[in-house]
């Protein structure tokens, strides 16, 4: 599979969609109209080992919340990225076997060389 979770009206995910240049077989899949489903979600944990991986401790509700300071859980950090597409780290990029979270410039370069190299 060959698929990218990302918000379009996001401009670092913009920017990161643009400077991959995709092949067309990639699926796009906006976060904050299409919702993640929990299989979606678990296939991700599966590539990338955990769900802490893949939450994102930048969003704005997760200093709301105070959720920095708990002591957090594999299931809690699973049932907040479900519960708002905000707690997902973006952009997260699925190419195969091999995936890519978040938008640091070591990161999208990894899945820049992953994507062209096939």
């Amino acid at each position: 599979m060959k698929k990218i979770y990302h918000l379009s009206t996001c401009d670092t995910c913009k920017r990161i969609i643009k400077t991959l240049n995709l092949p067309e077989a990639f699926q796009f899949q906006d976060i904050k109209t299409e919702a993640i489903t929990e299989s979606q979600l678990e296939e991700m944990q599966n590539l990338s080992g955990s769900y802490e991986s893949l939450f994102s401790k930048r969003a704005r509700l997760y200093k709301e919340l105070g959720l920095k300071d708990k002591n957090l859980s594999e299931e809690t950090y699973k049932s907040y990225i479900l519960e708002h597409y905000t707690f997902l780290k973006r952009p997260v990029i699925i190419n195969n076997d091999q995936i890519f979270i978040g938008n640091s410039k070591k990161t999208v370069e990894a899945a820049k060389q992953a994507i062209h190299e096939q």
